[in-house]
């Protein structure tokens, strides 16, 4: 192929798939909790606050990681950033894997949430920057699929180094093989990232012009790459840098369509099922579902088979209509699952309504904030509005999680409700978001980033 004339998908690709492992490792570290934390709950001998604690100080890490690579994504780089939160993540797979004690096993825990916290927003970035328009949504898709695929695996891989036959040695030494494993996939990120190039925006906004133009010539041939070079240009001469240009009356309001996004992806519900599936339906008096196979099966099927339908359609069919569709679909199931519950009707119906559920944000809300998210923001200024959002991001999934405890542990509501009040809630912020995109979301299907204000 001459990529002079029209640039390489294999160098493209390969780019993408490298920052997507940032993805992948942010669902590996959320999801290896989920088999090992029985094993290191009997090995530290935890109480109730302790374990909560050692499950959750990842999260809350999230947000500092987010805050830092907002910084550094725009001093050191895209590429750099990446680089730095695969390192993190290798650090952590270790060091989870080694300890005595269960302080030294949360200071890694952290560390390893603030790498989350940097891929979270630096992997989608990445993509944005380097993606052509016309597939844009698409490869950044990949990161969202990255994200549930690496839950997938590492189900599995608890699976397989779990011993049923020898419980003492899951206590003792299985529980560190599962941490541990995070560290081939985290030491294949940090070295990856020496072979992929920087991103064409981030180097335009360091004056690195002439590299900034090799590599758009690479991706999209001379002609494509002199245009959109030029676009940059005009682009980054009309813009100033700096957090406070996010509060400018041109940028707040970006900002503030952002924010709303970040919170109604958290809102909506999705990770109270991620992290309290199992006890929904406990609480509901349903069948009794092995946790494991349920996340496995809704989490991991439902979300890696609608994740890929979100791939193949967000440069097709837009942006916006996806979202409306995922999240009227979100609402019609979460009602469904509420009215479900307050009849005491569980069961295989309410699993069904949690597959739909699931789906539905698989194909809404799961992939395509975080592409509007990586698209809509001025060059100069996406690192840390990105940051912003999803700092934003993170501080709503901590206060549903926690909120939804609070609900379904209040006597008055559970005497009312059987436990279903939140499924109310969270239905209602779904048609909010119906709303939201209806009127505020502006469709950015197949235009270049510098069009997206």
């Amino acid at each position: 192929m001459n990529t002079q004339a029209t640039g390489s998908s294999f160098y493209l690709i390969s780019a993408c798939l490298v920052a997507t492992l940032g993805g992948m490792l942010f669902g590996y570290d959320t999801g290896v909790i989920n088999g090992s934390l029985q094993f290191v709950e009997a090995k530290f001998t935890l109480d109730a606050g302790m374990k909560g604690f050692a499950a959750s100080s990842a999260l809350l890490a999230c947000i500092p990681g987010a805050i830092l690579a907002g910084l550094f994504g725009d001093m050191i780089g895209r590429r750099k950033t990446l680089m730095i939160s695969g390192l993190l993540f290798l650090i952590s797979a270790i060091g989870t894997a080694l300890p005595n004690d269960i302080n030294t096993f949360i200071i890694f825990r952290i560390i390893g949430g603030i790498g989350v916290g940097a891929a979270s927003m630096t992997s989608p970035m990445y993509i944005a920057e380097i993606a052509p328009a016309r597939i844009r949504g698409r490869l950044v898709s990949l990161n969202q699929l990255a994200i549930v695929g690496g839950m997938l695996i590492v189900y599995f891989v608890n699976y397989f180094i779990a011993d049923v036959d020898n419980p003492a040695w899951n206590i003792s030494t299985g529980w560190r093989w599962m941490f541990g494993s995070e560290a081939l996939p985290a030491a294949s990120l940090c070295i990856l990232t020496f072979f992929i190039p920087e991103t064409p925006r981030w180097l335009s906004m360091h004056g690195r012009k002439k590299e900034a133009r090799d590599i758009l010539v690479k991706i999209e041939g001379e002609e494509t790459a002199d245009a959109e070079m030029k676009a940059i240009e005009v682009s980054l001469s009309e813009e100033k840098a700096g957090f406070s240009q996010l509060f400018t009356p041109a940028h707040f309001k970006l900002l503030a369509l952002g924010l709303g996004l970040a919170f109604l992806q958290q809102a909506t519900g999705i990770n109270v099922f991620l992290y309290f599936g199992s006890e929904i339906f406990g609480s509901l008096g349903g069948e009794k579902v092995d946790a494991a196979l349920l996340q496995q099966v809704i989490v991991g099927g439902a979300n890696v088979i609608f994740t890929l339908i979100a791939i193949w359609t967000v440069d097709i069919i837009g942006r916006k209509p996806l979202m409306i569709i995922g999240a009227s679909g979100m609402a019609l199931s979460l009602f469904a699952m509420g009215s479900a519950g307050m009849k005491g009707d569980t069961g295989s119906g309410l699993l069904v309504w949690v597959i739909i559920y699931i789906a539905s944000f698989a194909l809404s809300l799961g992939p395509v904030v975080w592409v509007l998210l990586s698209e809509i923001f001025p060059n100069k200024i996406r690192s840390l509005a990105m940051a912003t959002c999803t700092v934003f991001l993170w501080l709503t999934n901590s206060v549903v999680s926690q909120t939804f405890v609070m609900m379904d542990k209040n006597e008055a509501l559970v005497e009312k409700y059987n436990h279903s009040f939140p499924f109310f809630i969270y239905g209602g912020l779904c048609v909010v978001t119906v709303f939201f995109v209806l009127f505020f979301v502006k469709e950015t299907k197949g235009r270049a980033l510098e069009e997206n204000r």
